[in-house]
């Protein structure tokens, strides 16, 4: 067991619903063990401009339905340098901090692990990212309500397209991963889910239009992730329409309305788990790991799994998708 004195606590990288729940958990438990807690204002560049202040139980009341973080966040390139780290981790000294929680994704683990192996400061990640891409867990923060933000989204569109007899593409995130797509395009009924893991949707796409009993429909609901290989929705949808000139398209992109908004009570409830258990690790003397739930059991992954470790969709779920779109 080590004698945890102080914490520092931040958020890093891109804001997900249920931030605010776990940075309400890590206070509210660190305060409980008699732990002192610094929050850190705008992740790595709030440890380099010295930008912290202390707080209490009351610091984070009626914060849990709110999304966003309290802390901010911000992208820091002065802590990509050993310069830049070395000052962040002079500050946290300063303060007597001894412990650090970082709520974030790869790029925010990969800014602890440097910060430890460097300077020696012992930090537990909590996955906070709407991707849903974070080995080690199941699920991460903010991505039951993502998809619920998109879905209730497309329940809309749907009208709109039912209304028109047009099809309609939408554009959710996902750079690099497509569990958003993949989610939200079966729970949203698509008729085709363009994700960066396959790489073939074109063709079953074309085959889908060229399929009569399927041109005979009144609309298409057809969902694209961003960083799908065809180059998004808009592109995907100049494609088609240089094929098919008679079929009436539109696109939406969905954008940072899904990274806003109250947390579901999913989230809510991992966030604070998650939370709570990160501070009970920093106590136990864990340090360089990442929480996180795995068929339901509280996990911790080291960072360098965490971070080197890719988590890919399921592709029973992928093919469920085909077979119900038919």
């Amino acid at each position: 067991m080590n004698e945890l004195k102080t914490l520092g606590l931040y958020t890093s990288g891109g804001d997900a619903p249920g931030m605010n729940a776990c940075i309400r958990a890590v206070v509210r438990t660190a305060r409980y063990n008699n732990i002192k807690v610094y929050g850190i204002k705008r992740g790595y560049q709030g440890m380099i401009d010295d930008d912290m202040e202390e707080l209490s139980s009351r610091s984070v009341a009626n914060i849990l339905q709110s999304g966003g973080t309290i802390l901010k966040t911000a992208r820091c390139k002065a802590f990509y340098e050993p310069e830049g780290r070395a000052i962040a981790a002079d500050n946290l000294r300063k303060r007597g901090i001894d412990g650090l929680v970082c709520i974030g994704g790869n790029g925010s683990y990969t800014g602890a692990m440097k910060l430890f192996e460097e300077h020696s400061i012992p930090t537990i990640g909590v996955p906070g990212t709407i991707d849903n891409d974070l080995f080690g867990t199941d699920f991460t923060i903010g991505y039951d309500t993502a998809i619920n933000t998109a879905v209730d989204a497309i329940d809309k569109i749907r009208d709109t397209a039912d209304s028109h007899n047009r099809v309609f593409m939408v554009e959710v995130m996902g750079r690099d991963s497509g569990f958003i797509g993949m989610a939200v395009g079966i729970s949203g009924g698509a008729e085709a889910i363009f994700i960066p893991e396959e790489k073939d949707e074109m063709t079953k796409l074309i085959e889908h239009f060229n399929d009569s009993s399927r041109r005979t429909k009144s609309f298409s609901i057809i969902v694209v992730a961003e960083g799908d290989e065809q180059g998004g929705a808009l592109a995907l949808q100049h494609q088609l329409e240089e094929r098919y000139p008679d079929i009436d398209i539109r696109t939406t992109i969905l954008g940072h309305i899904q990274r806003g908004g109250r947390p579901t009570a999913r989230d809510r409830v991992l966030a604070s788990q998650l939370g709570y258990e990160a501070v009970r690790a920093l106590i136990k003397g864990e340090d360089s790991k990442a929480v996180g739930i795995v068929a339901g059991q509280l996990t911790y992954t080291d960072f360098k799994d965490a971070i080197a470790k890719s988590k890919k969709v399921n592709p029973e779920l992928i093919r469920m998708a085909e077979i119900l779109s038919h």
